[in-house]
């Protein structure tokens, strides 16, 4: 189990077509929820994504988010993948 690192850019706007966006541009969109606290919506750079899900463990890993100069404490929750691709579409984390 290693520790891994995201660097994430802030998405402003929610929703399907803010999503799409995102994925248009190249990323791919993800939230930060829990510990009571509002969500947080990010996106990540795909290449960095689909070598951290390579990894054992990625699910049990200690994830870091570095989003500004903020750093951020999570673990994976869900990634929801493109059913013809198998690319990721869309991750949820949980803060610790």
């Amino acid at each position: 189990m290693s520790d891994i690192t995201f660097n994430a850019q802030k998405r402003e706007k929610a929703g399907k077509g803010a999503a799409r966006a995102c994925r248009r541009e190249g990323r791919v969109p993800a939230v930060i929820y829990g510990n009571k606290q509002e969500p947080v919506m990010i996106s990540l750079h795909p290449v960095e994504l689909e070598k951290a899900l390579d990894l054992v463990g990625f699910y049990d890993a200690e994830i870091e988010i570095v989003l500004g100069s903020k750093k951020i404490k999570v673990v994976c929750q869900d990634v929801q993948f493109h059913p013809v691709s198998d690319k990721p579409i869309h991750v949820d984390f949980l803060r610790k």
